[in-house]
């Protein structure tokens, strides 16, 4: 299924059904009264939040929704059925945005009404008096409300892996869970956010492989921006560092930097710092560059290989004390 974060779309609640213009007409009853109903209430523009789904490829091709007019009203004080309401169901970290502005964040399972249907006009039998026993108005039904809608996705995740294309993201994700995303020895093998779950014990948390970031993609290069969003709800950031780089503090600091441009919030999140691919080099060099990396971070730096397995356990006991 093709990972879609963005899409645009028209809605439209229902519109009220009018009011009923009626008279009372039986035999024997010379002069009946107004018995016009009321219409009813037309349907209301609901979005339910879903574990199920992790993309809107749903609003893809299909752009315009509509809920359901409500239906007139009717002779012998009958009301109209009201419209039934339509329900958009999108993914758990999806925000709603009007005009640039976000008007629901949807990050539960959860029903959220965004635009009620129109009223329902009132029939004639509500303007009778004692000084207008017949009365011919009515009111028709309130229009729906329309608009054009962004939803954007932002990924759910106890932690986001976040370094250089081809730091060995992808290859750890594979390690550390069940899922499969693509690895290959090139940049920008991952074009789209991925999710696995790490389960240990009765432990569980849920991680995202977030495509490489290269300097200035706050600014759009690479891959851009257009992914910074997905690490704005992890819990905790896991920089990947790729410890045949030259200069590994340079590596922490240009992602940092690009982080902090995008949003300052990012960099005061939990970090885990992590020196991959140390089945490449001798113990002494990863000695020296892992020191380096405390030194400049004053965190514990963790050294791993996803090819051997060295270190991993570690990682995931640590990222889990940091969930809890």
């Amino acid at each position: 299924m093709k990972f879609i974060d963005e899409a645009k779309i028209f809605v439209k609640s229902g519109d009220g059904g009018d009011g009923c213009l009626s008279f009372r007409r039986e035999k024997y009853i010379e002069f009946g009264g107004p018995d016009g109903g009321n219409g009813g209430k037309g349907g209301d523009i609901i979005l339910e939040g879903t574990k199920s789904l992790n993309t809107l490829v749903d609003f893809r091709f299909q752009k315009h929704f509509k809920a359901q007019k409500g239906r007139g009203g009717a002779g012998r004080n009958r009301t109209g059925a009201s419209g039934k309401d339509l329900i958009l169901k999108i993914p758990v970290g999806t925000e709603v945005l009007l005009n640039e502005e976000i008007i629901a964040d949807i990050i539960n399972d959860e029903k959220v009404t965004l635009f009620p249907g129109g009223k329902g006009g009132l029939g004639n039998i509500n303007f009778k008096s004692s000084t207008n026993r017949a009365p011919r108005k009515i009111t028709h039904g309130e229009k729906g409300y329309e608009a054009e809608i962004v939803l954007r996705l932002k990924i759910l995740a106890d932690a986001g892996l976040v370094g250089f294309p081809n730091a060995g993201k992808s290859s750890l994700l594979r390690k550390i869970s069940a899922a499969k995303p693509k690895v290959a020895d090139y940049p920008f093998t991952t074009l789209d956010p991925k999710l696995g779950v790490v389960r240990k014990d009765d432990q569980e948390l849920v991680v995202a492989d977030i495509p490489g970031l290269i300097e200035d993609a706050h600014k759009g290069d690479g891959l851009g921006f257009k992914f910074l969003k997905h690490i704005e709800r992890c819990h905790s950031i896991i920089h990947v560092i790729d410890v045949t780089d030259e200069d590994v503090k340079k590596s922490y600091n240009t992602i940092t930097s690009e982080l902090n441009n995008y949003d300052g919030s990012i960099t005061k999140k939990n970090k885990i710092v992590v020196l991959n691919k140390c089945d490449l080099i001798d113990k002494e060099e990863i000695k020296i560059k892992k020191n380096i990396l405390e030194n400049e971070t004053q965190l514990q730096v963790y050294t791993i290989s996803t090819i051997t397995g060295e270190g991993v356990s570690n990682l995931i006991n640590h990222i889990l004390i940091i969930k809890n």
